[in-house]
């Protein structure tokens, strides 16, 4: 098959979804597919890569996005569709790109849109009023409008599931466990940011106003107040950097900018003690997944798709700046070599050989799996997660978010 992917929003910040389409990219290539990827870019390139032919499109950045670019020119992208004559199209963009669904139906071409997100929650974020309507209308046309729909998690699908959706296809997103082990723990990188006595707290991510980077330095600034010595380390860089920088002027947080080597992202999280993830619509968080990997377990929010993406290995709190820092105490009070055995056990179950495999079955280019091995598959993400309530308690199991 030729399956042509289309992608929004990708920047050389946007690690998540830039390192999802990469792995996917390379597995379809391996099983023997030809994999093409158009993104928008500051400037207009052709060339081929690990994970296949990579088209770029020259496209204007987007005003107050932190660099984000939109491929806009239809006329443009339709004239190289149909210059590429795909067999299936995968679209990661529910927002800008619907479109391209009617294209492919038009033309007899197989299409899947790839939802990365819960659109009722980002509207929320967003402030946006009457968002479950408008979110499940929304939802309904593109239901409607493409062959399949595939959400990385429960998190994500619930929207589509309550709709009826038919067309729905969940399948895990997964990291790379040999670049993300804890091998990668590294004496001089902590040291660069710790002393032996000092707590290391991580924060990976954009610095964005959705993945609520705020909560982190707030956690930080909780822990000392309660005499924990603990610091923060920001990898990252966006938007809210001077706000964070002013919000954190009195506390010991280190600012590492973007990290672009793979290798010293692993490094630094095999490194750290806890590594914490409090967007509260992150619906996989690959940042927290490879943090698992390096055996370091997470702090998470329990309003996003990351408890059952991180089940035992960590701890699912409410978005305040005090119930991380009790996540944090909590996870901290369990034996290291127990929560960093736990966190590296749960990661080996999110391979992207599996990733691979399961987009290539959306795509009708694999085999269906027997109905027992998809049960696995989904029971794989319905865990019980540990919660703490408002009130800094710790619960038991969450409910899985379509149950």
């Amino acid at each position: 098959m030729r399956i042509v992917r289309l992608a929004n929003f990708v920047t050389t910040h946007s690690g998540g979804l830039r390192t999802a389409l990469r792995q996917l990219g390379e597995g379809y290539q391996r099983a023997g597919h030809e994999a093409v990827l158009i993104v928008p870019g500051r400037e207009a390139s052709d060339t081929m890569t690990s994970q296949g032919r990579v088209i770029t499109l020259a496209s204007a950045p987007l005003p107050r996005t932190g660099g984000f670019r939109v491929m806009a020119r239809r006329r443009q992208l339709t004239r190289l569709l149909d210059e590429l004559e795909p067999d299936r199209i995968e679209v990661s963009d529910r927002a800008t790109l619907r479109w391209t669904g009617r294209w492919a139906r038009q033309r007899g071409v197989g299409s899947m849109m790839v939802s990365h997100e819960s659109l009722a929650a980002l509207l929320g974020v967003w402030g946006m009023p009457k968002r479950d309507s408008l979110a499940d209308r929304l939802n309904l046309r593109t239901a409607e409008t493409f062959d399949t729909i595939v959400c990385t998690t429960a998190f994500a699908a619930a929207e589509f599931r309550r709709l009826g959706v038919p067309n729905l296809v969940e399948v895990p997103l997964g990291v790379d466990l040999e670049a993300f082990h804890p091998s990668r723990a590294d004496a001089a990188v902590r040291a660069r940011y710790a002393r032996p006595d000092e707590l290391m707290v991580v924060f990976c991510s954009r610095l964005s106003a959705v993945k609520r980077p705020e909560l982190a330095v707030d956690a930080v600034a909780a822990l000392r107040t309660n005499k924990a010595p603990a610091v923060l380390v920001v990898a990252g860089d966006g938007a809210r950097r001077a706000a964070l920088a002013y919000r954190a002027a009195r506390l010991p947080v280190r600012f590492a900018g973007h990290i672009a080597d793979r290798a010293a992202v692993a490094a630094l999280l095999a490194s750290a003690d806890v590594v914490v993830s409090p967007g509260p619509v992150e619906t996989f968080g690959l940042a927290a997944l490879e943090a698992l990997a390096c055996g370091t377990p997470v702090v998470v929010n329990e309003t996003s798709a990351l408890p059952e993406v991180v089940g035992d290995a960590g701890v699912a709190v409410p978005g305040t700046g005090e119930a991380f820092a009790e996540g944090v105490r909590v996870l901290m009070a369990r034996p290291e070599a127990q929560r960093r055995a736990a966190a590296r056990t749960r990661a080996e179950g999110f391979g992207w050989q599996q990733a691979v495999d399961g987009f290539l079955r959306a795509h009708g280019a694999l085999p269906e799996r027997s109905t027992a091995g998809a049960a696995v598959s989904r029971q794989r993400l319905r865990p019980a997660v540990p919660t703490l309530s408002t009130g800094g308690g710790v619960q038991g199991a969450a409910p899985a978010p379509n149950q």
